[in-house]
């Protein structure tokens, strides 16, 4: 019966770890769980107690800080939602003035207005999300392009214009 009651505790600590996402309740559930077999073996309380408190503090002190490591992006802020629109392409379908207009954003149409006060987009064009202002799209030209390399001559393998070395 004791197990029963170690097992419950973990399956309470694990729904927690669900919401908190920071690997502390997740040791805690190893820990409820090593209490819940050192009770299926036949341990008394304190055999119980002290197997889950040893277990979750190595869980705590060695293993999770190996997970977060493991897990973290470094420097990195991973933009979700509305917010993860900012920065890409977007196809102007109705036009875009800076009151108004529509553009098609990752598979999806969405209100837009134009960055810039005079600017304005016709249908067709390229634009670049470049904020998301409530439920609609702030946009602007897309950088321009970098421009492509020449092309390499067939006979020399090099790009026209390069200087070519002399052939003995």
């Amino acid at each position: 019966m004791a197990a029963l009651w170690w097992v419950i505790g973990a399956f309470v600590l694990a729904g927690l770890e669900v919401f908190a996402l920071n690997l502390v309740f997740g040791t805690l559930v190893v820990g409820a769980l090593a209490g819940a077999l050192a009770a299926l073996l036949g341990g008394d309380f304190t055999v119980q107690a002290i197997t889950a408190s040893v277990v979750s503090l190595v869980g705590l002190a060695v293993v999770r800080p190996v997970l977060v490591k493991r897990f973290k992006v470094e420097g990195r802020f991973t933009a979700t939602g509305a917010a993860a629109n900012v920065g890409r392409p977007a196809r102007v379908v109705a036009e875009v003035t800076e009151t108004g207009g529509r553009v098609k954003l990752a598979g999806e149409e969405w209100s837009a207005r134009s960055e810039d006060p005079g600017a304005t987009f016709p249908v067709g064009a390229a634009v670049r999300v470049v904020a998301i202002d409530g439920a609609t799209a702030v946009v602007a030209a897309p950088p321009p392009a970098a421009a492509p390399a020449p092309p390499a001559d067939p006979a020399t393998g090099s790009a026209p214009g390069a200087p070519r070395t002399p052939e003995g």
